[in-house]
């Protein structure tokens, strides 16, 4: 069964950083892009980062310069680096893979970051 598996999160004061990694099962096969996305209390989920296979990344305004998402392809797995965080990155974050040959989507379980002032 196809499954995204994330890492790390937590908590931590504005200016902290926090890294994220989540490693998507080999079920998935060939992956078109991966990236994260995030949602806060009473709000709808917004694209964090994305890279796709060519290794082009494209970032939330929010987020660019502060943020780096990195892949391992051979071992599935992405990465983001969360450096200078502010209160407002305070969300729930959660990985996202597209299947090249499907175009389906699959999400991880989301795992929580708090950014304290």
């Amino acid at each position: 069964q196809a499954q995204l598996v994330e890492h790390g999160g937590g908590s931590v004061r504005a200016g902290g950083s926090l890294s994220l990694s989540c490693v998507a099962s080999e079920s998935i096969g060939s992956i078109a892009f991966m990236g994260w996305y995030r949602q806060a209390p009473g709000s709808q989920r917004e694209l964090v980062a994305r890279i796709y296979n060519d290794g082009t990344t494209k970032y939330a305004d929010s987020v660019l310069g502060r943020f780096t998402i990195s892949r391992d392809l051979p071992k599935k797995t992405v990465y983001l680096q969360m450096n200078s965080l502010k209160p407002e990155d305070t969300a729930a974050y959660y990985c996202n893979v597209r299947s090249h040959l499907s175009a389906s989507d699959y999400w991880g379980q989301g795992t929580q970051v708090t950014v304290s002032s």
